[in-house]
């Protein structure tokens, strides 16, 4: 597998992914603020927008990091990194694996830019709703499924880290101790010293 990534993006969360799987994969750097830009034939079709993170293997080519995280555990995670479809957790955890870009980043976005909340427009609610329900979901968990980590955590854990890092993160009883979890996992810490690297 190949993975086209930049730094600064949301490439992280698909090196920690690919981390987690255990898989062998080589990483190829996308130049996204090049002035000259040309990309490769082999990464506009696994991302046409010209958008990182994004993946070639094989006959697979594929852009999005839930999509690649969803892809990557569903395949090669020894279905350690997601229930089964026939298992009863599959649509809590297709349901957050989904809530860090359908929730979390538009929420994030919002909140950042400071433009009004509107609940009746917005499919994410707000920013509050959102910490409040993320954060109950956690109650008496170490992960979001319980005591598996799966690759919803992957997404929500980069999440988490990210609005701690910049301070958005609020005081909650349980999101702050889960991005504590999420960056002592060594696959996450494998993946950091790769995206800085």
């Amino acid at each position: 597998m190949k993975l086209y990534w930049a730094p600064q993006t949301r490439s992280p969360r698909a090196i920690w992914m690919l981390e987690e799987s255990g898989m062998d994969y080589d990483m190829e750097l996308v130049d996204l603020r090049g002035a000259d830009r040309k990309d490769s034939d082999e990464f506009r079709t696994a991302s046409p927008m010209g958008k990182v993170p994004a993946i070639s293997d094989g006959d697979v080519h594929m852009s999005e990091s839930a999509a690649i995280c969803l892809y990557i555990a569903d395949r090669y995670g020894s279905a350690k990194l997601a229930p089964s479809v026939d298992d009863s957790k599959r649509g809590k955890f297709l349901y957050w694996i989904m809530y860090t870009p359908a929730v979390v980043e538009p929420a994030m976005s919002e909140k950042v830019s400071k433009v009004e909340v509107n609940r009746g427009r917005n499919g994410w609610g707000d920013f509050d709703s959102m910490i409040q329900v993320w954060d109950d979901a956690l109650d008496g968990k170490d992960w979001i499924l319980g005591d598996q980590f799966t690759a919803a955590d992957v997404m929500l854990g980069s999440s988490a880290t990210f609005l701690s890092m910049f301070k958005l993160l609020p005081e909650t009883r349980n999101l702050g101790n889960y991005a504590d979890r999420c960056q002592a996992r060594p696959a996450y810490q494998r993946a950091m010293v790769k995206a800085n690297g």
